[in-house]
């Protein structure tokens, strides 16, 4: 019986504990990606050239990683002021959103 009492007093707790949590003014960068056009950026499969012919010199050329093996690719990376480009060798395998600004909950900066 006291088990019972105990959930019934900590059941309106947790949800106004839940509640106050989402009740929030910082933007993530989920949605505001969610929100954006996602025909702007760059698509799986493009090329280097493709990309720069399209979008321009990059801001940042970050060192390549990796390559030390056959077995493990080289990955570039491309930023650009509002995304950072993937490749695996010369090929694009992943598109990041960059945040908009120091408020935005999103990603950490790249490892340089």
């Amino acid at each position: 019986m006291k088990a019972a009492k105990t959930l019934i007093v900590a059941l309106p707790l947790f949800a106004t504990l839940a509640l106050a949590g989402t009740a929030s003014a910082e933007t993530l960068l989920i949605e505001r990606v969610q929100e954006e056009n996602t025909a702007t950026l760059p698509a799986r499969g493009q090329s280097m050239a493709q990309i720069e012919a399209a979008y321009g010199a990059p801001a940042q050329r970050m060192d390549p990683r990796g390559g030390q093996k056959s077995q493990w690719p080289t990955i570039n990376r491309w930023v650009y002021p509002a995304f950072t480009v993937y490749f695996e060798n010369t090929r694009v395998i992943d598109v990041v959103a960059n945040k908009a600004d120091a408020s935005e909950i999103g990603p950490k900066p790249p490892i340089l």
